[in-house]
């Protein structure tokens, strides 16, 4: 027996995709390429000054917290098939962030290419060099991760939440820690 909630819920939840669609369309709207089956929940922060590509059936959340995706003039933020980017995350790219098919990223990671100052007390103001960063296909960050500049994580990798991931991370394992180190194969 067929409940009358459960007929319903079919033309609601296809009203509901075809609105994030539109949405996309429309806070994307200044990105270089956007898939038309692109889902968007919410309402992002969007500021391309370069490349900013999003690719078949991402879907972006917007809602808790806000997304941030910004590219510079020489900047490209990639993102694959298939990604899954939660609530509350930073994307910033001065040269390359490159997000793989089938990624998963928690609520509030963030991912950015440039740390924007140095070290050294007399050199703060001075902006360093942009290093890539590349998470290959179906990476799996957890909440509040941070991933510096320079970093790839290898396909099918999961990194704990919280972790700051400093180095390159290989295939097919669980990284954590601050900063991140491998724990175990997966």
């Amino acid at each position: 027996m067929v409940k009358v909630s459960e007929t319903l819920r079919g033309p609601r939840d296809a009203l509901s995709e075809a609105r994030a669609v539109l949405r996309a369309q429309y806070y994307l709207r200044s990105a270089t390429e956007v898939a038309k089956t692109v889902r968007l929940h919410g309402k992002p922060f969007v500021r391309n000054l370069g490349t900013m590509i999003v690719r078949d059936r991402a879907l972006l959340m917007s809602v808790v917290a806000t997304l941030e995706l910004a590219s510079g003039p020489n900047g490209t933020i990639d993102i694959g098939e298939r990604v899954f980017l939660n609530h509350g995350c930073s994307l910033g790219a001065d040269l390359l962030v490159k997000i793989g098919p089938r990624c998963q990223i928690g609520p509030h990671c963030m991912l950015m290419d440039n740390d924007f100052h140095r070290l050294e007390p007399d050199r703060r103001m001075e902006r360093p060099d942009s290093r890539p960063i590349v998470l290959e296909e179906n990476v799996w960050l957890g909440a509040r991760v941070i991933v510096l500049r320079g970093v790839t994580i290898g396909a099918g990798s999961v990194i704990g939440a919280g972790s700051v991931v400093a180095t390159d991370i290989p295939e097919r394992v669980l990284a954590m820690g601050v900063p991140a180190r491998v724990i175990r194969s997966v």
